[in-house]
């Protein structure tokens, strides 16, 4: 049987929405202990029931005030106002939804009326408020600041959706956005979710890399058991301790994807990277594709071109031999020769490559000048670093480059900057990436990718090429079909990546990694590819991106940048609950979005053991330390 209500007024003016409330008692009790239950009274924020025959109208408490009933006279002579018994307590209520059939819903449909009892908001109609039903699966992330109930969230509506948690350094989004995942694997659906899904963390900050562990569980920080998560701790500097991250060689050898790595000009480079590119992929798919003779048949073409290539076309090619060749005896021949009349000689045998065509190259020439023995050399160079593509690319590409500025068709002066950065970029790339033909199935549960240690431009290339590569696997596997796995990408400190403050302003690789993060954040869901974004500037971020984002975990901000995003891109947040986002306090957050029917203010519980590597430091205590 329901308890009888709590009735603390009546109403007794309406203005839109808002609604003034006459109350009975001037009691200003912060809370109520009604028939065992301990309700949260008539504060600031709160929850209060207008009753309307069957159907419970919810308000919030958005201002309070006392008035004067007795006295209005001006003259301190005269002026007894504010005496116990000449005022009375006016709340104003702002309207929420209503309670009908037992379940909540926002709507017009009805509005407070003058006369119209109010009444404490019981527990069970929170829970309702809430939008938790009896049956629905639910994990809980804290308690509600105001009322002090355990706040629940759906795994369905939360889960299934984009999630973005925002907040200033130091307010709780690290913690979080961990709790958010900890108490899903905590949830009975652990052992599912381990054969059907896949969890993907971009760590900026290295602050969920770490190694604790719950000895009586032997879960990490995740509370993943160790043999279904890996830890990628992406090294640029030293690359003995960090460990290689598997990628799929067609994402690897992409000429829109490698010219940004390299910062190729689109007019004079990209050009050049497109064409080479394309050529050594379909090279490498040819059966026993022989590198030596493909290169030497430059050097040939070059020897018999005469004076119609340009006059170092030939060094540049020998150069380019000699350092990929260490024994300098190879060359002894070539070394010698020299050009007479537009014709190449060596001396010492003497040989004439006569200007025309391939023909006059002769076997024996081939032989005695020692290119039989320099291609045979470059076969078994290049085919020995099968295991290392990308070592493979840099080889092919400068002696593409030797090639294409032989005979003027492209400026080797274009070039040369170029390659300065294929250089630096591919050994950077060496040090980081395992090129696989399939890649995906080296990935497990969780995968932490820790990028701390990398380079600005590995930072810049890791999260925007593993994340194509696993929504493209994800969008194969389910496109035309129902959805029986999912995959989930989680980044950390997201305003590195997804800044739109330089596209279209000629930054290529800016617009080519937003345009593939807005297919993600727009046909993600579909295909049961789900995106997390944790973020101190949410300004920062595409206005794109986040529009799209269903679900929001708001910290503290202060920043009216921040703040302005936020109240132009978050349909689900209202007025009072906006203004109180720069007063929440370390760990509070307000929860918001489709999974909620309303704004709730929470405070997210802290793991004392597992938890991120983001507290603040103590410098007394690190002083004391000898």
């Amino acid at each position: 049987m329901e308890s009888p209500k709590k009735t603390l007024g009546v109403i007794t003016s309406v203005e839109g929405d808002v609604s003034q409330v006459g109350m009975y008692s001037m009691s200003n009790d912060a809370e109520f202990i009604w028939y065992g239950e301990i309700l949260t009274g008539p504060k600031i924020g709160a929850y209060l029931t207008i009753n309307q025959n069957e159907i419970k109208i919810i308000a919030t408490v958005s201002i309070e005030k006392v008035i004067d009933q007795q006295n209005s006279i001006k003259s301190s002579e005269f002026d007894n106002r504010y005496s116990k018994n000449s005022i009375n307590r006016i709340i104003s209520l702002k309207t929420k939804g209503v309670i009908e059939a037992g379940k909540f819903k926002v709507t017009s449909q009805y509005v407070p009326m003058i006369g119209n009892e109010v009444t404490l908001t019981t527990l069970d109609e929170l829970k309702i408020i809430y939008g938790i039903e009896n049956n629905e699966p639910t994990i809980k992330l804290g308690k509600s600041i105001l009322e002090n109930q355990p706040i629940q969230l759906s795994i369905n509506k939360f889960f299934a959706s984009h999630i973005g948690i925002f907040g200033n350094t130091g307010s709780g989004k690290s913690n979080t956005l961990h709790k958010l995942y900890l108490e899903l694997f905590r949830s009975d659906f652990y052992e599912q979710i381990k054969q059907k899904s896949q969890f993907f963390v971009m760590d900026f900050n290295g602050e969920y890399s770490s190694t604790n562990s719950d000895d009586s569980t032997r879960k990490g920080i995740f509370g993943v058991e160790i043999e279904n998560k890996e830890i990628y701790e992406i090294n640029t500097r030293d690359s003995i301790r960090g460990r290689k991250l598997p990628v799929e060689r067609k994402y690897i050898f992409d000429a829109d994807i490698l010219a940004i790595l390299f910062d190729a000009r689109p007019a004079t480079q990209v050009p050049f990277l497109r064409s080479s590119i394309k050529e050594f992929n379909e090279k490498l798919l040819t059966a026993h594709f022989d590198f030596g003779a493909y290169t030497t048949g430059t050097l040939k073409k070059i020897l018999t071109s005469g004076s119609s290539t340009n006059q170092d076309s030939f060094q540049d090619w020998v150069d380019t031999a000699k350092k990929y060749l260490r024994n300098k005896d190879l060359f002894s021949e070539l070394d010698q020769i020299r050009q007479i009349n537009g014709n190449y000689k060596i001396d010492t045998p003497e040989i004439w490559f006569n200007s025309g065509s391939n023909e006059g190259i002769t076997p024996e020439k081939l032989g005695k000048s020692g290119i039989s023995k320099i291609s045979e050399e470059l076969k078994k160079l290049f085919n020995s670093l099968r295991s290392t593509p990308i070592h493979q690319l840099q080889m092919f590409l400068e002696f593409q480059k030797v090639h294409r500025t032989a005979w003027g068709k492209v400026n080797r002066e274009h070039l040369n900057p170029l390659f300065n950065r294929i250089i630096s970029s591919l050994q950077s790339l060496e040090k980081v990436i395992e090129v696989k033909e399939r890649a995906i199935e080296d990935y497990k549960m969780m995968n932490v990718i820790s990028l701390v240690h990398s380079n600005q431009e590995i930072t810049r290339l890791i999260p925007m090429l593993l994340s194509k590569m696993i929504y493209d696997e994800q969008k194969s596997l389910v496109s035309g079909k129902s959805v029986h796995q999912t995959k989930h990408l989680i980044i950390d400190e997201a305003h590195n990546i997804l800044n739109s403050e330089y596209r279209n302003n000629g930054d290529d690789w800016q617009d080519y990694r937003l345009s593939v993060f807005e297919e993600i954040i727009k046909e993600g869901r579909k295909f049961g590819f789900y995106l997390t974004l944790s973020s101190q500037r949410p300004a920062d971020i595409s206005p794109t991106i986040l529009s799209q984002t269903h679900n929001y975990l708001i910290h503290r901000l202060v920043n009216e940048q921040d703040l302005r995003m936020l109240e132009n891109t978050m349909p689900t947040l209202d007025k009072s609950s906006y203004q109180m986002i720069p007063c929440l306090g370390q760990g509070e957050a307000i929860i918001t979005g489709n999974a909620m029917s309303v704004p709730v203010f929470v405070k997210i519980d802290k793991e004392e053991l597992l938890r991120p590597t983001s507290d603040d430091i103590k410098l007394t205590d690190l002083w004391r330390r000898p």
